[in-house]
């Protein structure tokens, strides 16, 4: 088995060249590194990219997957179907420019997925840092909630699921802050799943993350129930009339996450 799609600049640099041997070839300032995985940046061109190579999981972490009845992630193929899946819903995230995987034994396939830098940019939990000392305007903090809850109620409605749903995993264009409609990049979708319809404990583990994430940047009671509206793009009354055992749900996922972490209760 071998999938490869290239984009440029890679298309162009790596013409006439095996892309396994030029894209494991590649180094540059590590991000990440384990075992089967190491993610990097570089450069090209004057470009910056974002790299992640795969070695293949082993037989020990499927099975391990598989005991927990989780599917096993294999290499980058998922993030790259995943990256797929959100640009064709119009929902901002990384742009990938090279990708590849070859192999026929699941426990040792190899893979690369590029992908562009995001350029002018700031996570919201780094945004976030100091809002309980000095809280933004009402219409940043509006509007940035708006949007988070509105991409994320966008995101599950396409049949995707993040899995690992923190703040810190979405990328706002900083010339954007002011706008009442501010950029948000989703990004870090190694381990998201694709379905017709999102399971409800996989909405509720996304959810609860985004709420866990966000406990001690000052939210409130209101603040919650605007994103509320914007995730469910309907009347929040209706929402809460129909859906309020979701919500009890991800409350609770989300105190539970929060004494995990920190040992103590949760701030809402």
């Amino acid at each position: 088995m071998q999938e490869i799609a290239l984009a440029s600049p890679f298309k162009e640099l790596w013409a006439d060249k095996n892309p396994f041997t030029e894209a494991f070839r590649l180094d540059g300032e590590s991000f990440r590194q384990v075992k089967s995985r190491h993610t990097f940046r570089f450069e090209t061109g004057g470009k910056g990219y974002f790299a992640k190579l795969h070695h293949g999981c082993g037989w020990h972490e499927i099975f391990k997957d598989l005991f927990q009845f989780k599917r096993p992630i294999l290499g980058a193929d998922n993030e790259y179907r995943a990256l797929l899946h959100l640009k064709k819903q119009n929902i901002d995230t990384m742009t990938p420019c090279a990708y590849g995987m070859r192999g026929s034994n699941p426990a040792h396939l190899q893979s690369f997925l590029i992908t562009r830098e995001l350029t002018g940019v700031v996570s919201l939990e780094d945004l976030c840092l100091n809002w309980q000392e000095n809280p933004p305007a009402f219409s940043v903090k509006a509007a940035l909630i708006r949007k988070l809850g509105t991409m994320t109620g966008r995101m599950h409605r396409s049949g995707l699921n993040h899995r690992d749903c923190y703040i810190c995993h979405f990328l706002l264009k900083k010339d954007t802050l002011a706008s009442s409609d501010p950029t948000l990049h989703v990004i870090d979708l190694h381990r998201a799943q694709i379905r017709a319809k999102v399971p409800h404990r996989y909405l509720v583990k996304d959810v609860a993350g985004l709420f866990f994430s966000s406990m001690d940047t000052g939210i409130t009671s209101r603040d919650i129930l605007r994103f509320i509206r914007a995730y469910a793009d309907r009347p929040l009354r209706q929402e809460l009339a129909e859906n309020r055992r979701f919500y009890e749900d991800v409350k609770k996922a989300a105190r539970k996450l929060y004494r995990k972490e920190f040992s103590k209760e949760a701030p809402l």
